[in-house]
């Protein structure tokens, strides 16, 4: 290999280069998950509460509400729209 000068090209210096680029990407993906599934639930959490207050508009037409509490809001902002599917089935075959 051509020499350059300060600069060693050793296959140790090399595998600690690509090493050291490997634990970047790791450390970066580490971080970026989260923020991911962050993102993901405020905008299913949005989704689910804007479908809530949807059925409850137009269910207030036919005496249809689905209650909006802690736990039903839970269910619609991490399962988005099935999750309003869910409770309105669970409204309607339980209540």
């Amino acid at each position: 290999m051509p020499s350059i000068p300060g600069i060693s090209w050793d296959i140790n210096v090399i595998i600690a280069y690509i090493f050291g680029i490997f634990l970047i990407y790791l450390v970066g993906k580490i971080f970026v998950m989260p923020i991911k599934f962050v993102f993901r639930l405020i905008y299913n959490a949005i989704i689910g509460g804007i479908m809530l207050w949807v059925v409850n508009f137009i269910g207030g037409y036919f005496d249809f509400i689905v209650a909006i509490n802690p736990i039903t809001a839970l269910v619609a902002g991490i399962l988005g729209i099935p999750g309003v599917v869910l409770l309105i089935l669970f409204k309607v075959f339980f209540a």
